[in-house]
């Protein structure tokens, strides 16, 4: 039992009730008679896999869907929001998976966008500065309001998301995986003001697909599978595999399969390597850098958000053009970064970390993001060949388990979880020999983790090299077979599987000396 289990207050009757809410889209049923209640001062976590109706289910809260059958009862009256500042108006704050803020407009524009503060008949942005000053300040972000928010990394901007809720003294807080973008120090600050919110009674709904957060920060747990509420439990008394057994509709004997790949020769060598930090704010932010990848291999990249990791393999992977500087070798030939396009050619394949900005093209089809990176093969005088390409992600989308009526759906209307395995398709449908997963597992559920990292196992037991990133530092451990660890971008410290542990990491990733 956690911390937060064993001091929750004594909750009151319920402050919102959905009960038998059904939706469809396209005649798909995607809630089947969802009956669910959430009360004052409780985290209450909606647990399930990616398509199981959670991200709908809060839709329907926020006001985005107002075409659903049941009935809401917010503090024991009947409501339907007509869109979302309808629901923003009744105290109910959503934080969506998918950072909803307009990068070219200031922080705290950003902040108080759609419920700026007059006074008269004009906006007083000395009143916003302060409050926004005050609210970052509990987020632990010392930073100027003023400033685009395109000058700040993901993290940040996940920050300001939370700030909008807190902001505008929500009753109801809803966070759509919350810490999908923070480091651990973040993640912890994030939790702290979980605690203080319902300590104050307020009415907190968490998603996550991290166990460790579930439990760390939850008192109720509702399993949704299929659309359907499956079971609401007190935390306390519903065992982690329980939970993973309901969610997935059956057991999961080992959430992290054995690793069974066997390493090879050399595949990528570099040495003094320099990557530009693309803030500008220094000249490198990788500096002087040495490590191999060998056939077969998994090799984790450590560190805190900024450390360099994301930076590196969008270097190697061409992103910066040919400013990186140093030596490089992959499959025993020179390999100089130049751009995607040639660094695809070479076989390298890069998973960003963030799949809404720099990932899919939410407006085409599954199918057609899938080839994306390969349309070479299927376009050889110009002109698609869309039988091949059908085929090809077809394939694919048995191969990965893709949740998708057909290729030619448009890719926005799967769920997060498939949208991440649509991005690793396109990337297989390359043929790589390196792999640069930056984030790989974010947003995607317990079941398609494990199949996941599965394919992991496949793909480097034919012969592929793997640099992965993960800030869900047991899944790092847990599939790497070597673990590189940068600070400030620098390398700090490097660990074999048997040596590696989370607080060897954390403190190197810190820039602490390691005792053996």
């Amino acid at each position: 039992m956690t911390a937060a289990q064993q001091t929750a207050p004594r909750l009151s009757a319920p402050v919102l009730r959905m009960t038998g809410i059904k939706k469809s889209f396209s005649g798909v049923a995607v809630l089947i008679g969802v009956d669910w209640a959430l009360r004052a001062g409780e985290v209450h976590i909606l647990a399930g896999e990616n398509g199981a109706g959670k991200t709908t289910l809060i839709k329907i809260l926020a006001g985005v869907h107002s075409d659903f059958s049941g009935t809401i009862t917010l503090s024991g009256k009947p409501v339907r929001f007509r869109g979302p500042q309808d629901a923003a108006g009744h105290g109910i704050a959503v934080i969506h998976q998918d950072i909803a803020v307009v990068p070219s407009m200031s922080v705290r524009d950003n902040i108080f966008l759609g419920r700026e503060i007059v006074r008269g008949h004009r906006v007083c942005f000395r009143a916003e500065r302060d409050r926004a000053r005050a609210v970052l300040g509990r987020l632990g972000l010392d930073i100027d309001s003023s400033r685009l928010l395109e000058d700040f990394p993901v993290s940040v901007r996940q920050m300001v998301e939370i700030a909008k809720a807190l902001v505008h003294d929500a009753r109801i807080i809803v966070m759509d995986e919350p810490t999908s973008a923070l480091n651990e120090v973040e993640a912890s600050r994030l939790f702290k003001i979980v605690g203080d919110l319902r300590s104050q009674g307020r009415a907190i709904v968490f998603i996550s697909h991290r166990l460790e957060e579930i439990y760390r920060v939850g008192q109720t747990i509702t399993v949704l599978r299929d659309g359907r509420a499956v079971g609401t439990f007190p935390a306390a008394e519903l065992p982690p595999d329980r939970l993973v057994e309901l969610m997935v509709g059956r057991a999961v004997d080992r959430l992290f399969p054995p690793r069974t790949a066997k390493l090879g020769g050399l595949l990528l060598q570099a040495e003094g390597v320099s990557v530009p930090d693309p803030s500008g704010i220094k000249p490198w932010a990788v500096e002087g850098l040495d490590f191999r990848l060998r056939a077969g291999e998994i090799l984790g990249l450590a560190g805190l958000r900024g450390g360099g990791a994301s930076e590196l393999v969008h270097g190697l992977f061409g992103s910066f053009g040919k400013r990186v500087r140093g030596r490089i070798r992959l499959a025993g030939e020179a390999y100089v970064p130049q751009s995607p396009g040639c660094a695809i050619r070479r076989g390298l394949a890069l998973l960003t970390n963030d799949r809404k900005s720099s990932g899919l093209v939410p407006t085409m089809s599954v199918g057609r993001n899938i080839s994306l990176a390969s349309l070479g093969r299927f376009s050889p005088w110009g002109w698609i060949k869309t039988g091949r390409e059908a085929a090809a992600a077809g394939r694919l989308i048995e191969t990965l388990g893709i949740k998708a009526g057909a290729a030619d759906e448009v890719v926005a209307n799967l769920s997060g979880g498939n949208q991440q395995k649509v991005l690793l398709a396109r990337w297989l449908e390359t043929s790589p020999k390196v792999l640069l997963l930056d984030e790989p597992t974010s947003g995607i559920d317990i079941g398609a983790k494990n199949e996941i990292y599965r394919l992991l196992d496949i793909w480097t037991s034919e012969g592929k090299g793997v640099l992965l990133i993960t800030s869900e530092l047991p899944e790092l451990l847990a599939l790497s077979d070597r673990v590189m660890v940068l600070h400030r971008g620098r390398f700090i410290d490097e660990f074999d599987r048997g040596e590696a542990t989370q607080e060897r990491v954390i403190k190197a990733a810190m820039g602490m000396e390691n005792q053996a």
